[in-house]
């Protein structure tokens, strides 16, 4: 009989190692809003890929690329204790072959199609998102899954991220960006029923109450984030937590918008910025 092969402790989690979270750019701040609720002697370190922003407007093979290969460096560089991909757009493309190069718990971002449909009363859910994003197999498969019965339209709204950037920077928006997205999904047959909008793409909580306005009453908006944040909290059960140093907003590329948005950065909990 075979002796069984000798149990190999599990390596205590050093307690200065951070959350990593990743978005194509200022967006997944509201996925950390809700990290901090949770979990607020984590110590994080926020990246942007504001080099290859947008990434709604990429081919889903140059996305898959680029965001493996950033993970793989930062993660060799920085030793994170978990990957959040803060990003719908990345998720619904990356995320399997994220999981299969990184040695690290990763947490994507899904779609909130199925809170959204167990909140809507007319059965009539909007989806907000990127080109990217809405066109995703793996959007088609939660409506599936979740929404069958419903009615889910959808449509790509690239403004608003550019919105959501702006507003971080202080700078003013038209809000005629926020009527344009809320018509292109009143304006499809059924349309006029909407009472649930989901959120598919980290951005867009950042807008919420300019989206709100553009939709009028009635209207409930849901996005992935706070499931995001428990799970994040499930994976690191009982972990020990060290701040040595202020929290680290890292871009991919610098520039007067990235010091702009030292505010807002700040507003955040992200006393410290540099590039990668």
């Amino acid at each position: 009989m075979t002796a069984p092969a000798p149990h190999t402790p599990v390596p205590p989690v050093d307690p200065a190692a951070p959350l990593l979270l990743f978005d194509s750019g200022v967006g997944g701040l509201s996925v950390l809003r809700k990290v901090r609720k949770i979990l607020p002697q984590a110590p994080v370190i926020y990246v942007a890929d504001n080099a290859g922003l947008p990434y709604g407007a990429k081919s889903e093979a140059q996305i898959a690329a680029r965001v493996s290969g950033l993970l793989g460096r930062l993660t060799e560089r920085l030793a994170p204790r978990l990957v959040c991909i803060a990003c719908n757009t990345a998720s619904t493309i990356a995320l399997a072959s994220v999981r299969e190069v990184l040695e690290v718990p990763i947490v994507g971002t899904v779609p909130a199609i199925k809170p959204a449909a167990a909140m809507t009363r007319t059965g009539v859910i909007g989806l907000l998102g990127t080109e990217a994003t809405i066109r995703q197999g793996y959007v088609d498969r939660l409506e599936a899954e979740f929404a069958a019965d419903k009615r889910l339209l959808r449509h790509g709204a690239p403004e608003l991220v550019a919105a959501a950037e702006a507003k971080l920077r202080g700078d003013a928006v038209d809000p005629k960006v926020y009527a344009r997205a809320a018509a292109a999904l009143r304006e499809q047959p059924g349309g006029d029923a909407i009472d649930t909008v989901v959120l598919a793409c980290t951005h867009f909580p950042l807008v919420e109450a300019e989206l709100s306005t553009a939709f009028g009453p009635g209207v409930s908006f849901v996005d992935g984030s706070d499931g995001i944040a428990r799970r994040i909290a499930f994976l690191t059960e009982g972990q020990a937590w060290q701040r040595r140093e202020p929290d680290l907003a890292l871009f991919t590329r610098g520039g007067s918008e990235v010091n702009r948005l030292e505010a807002a950065l700040e507003a955040h909990g992200l006393g410290r910025i540099a590039t990668f």
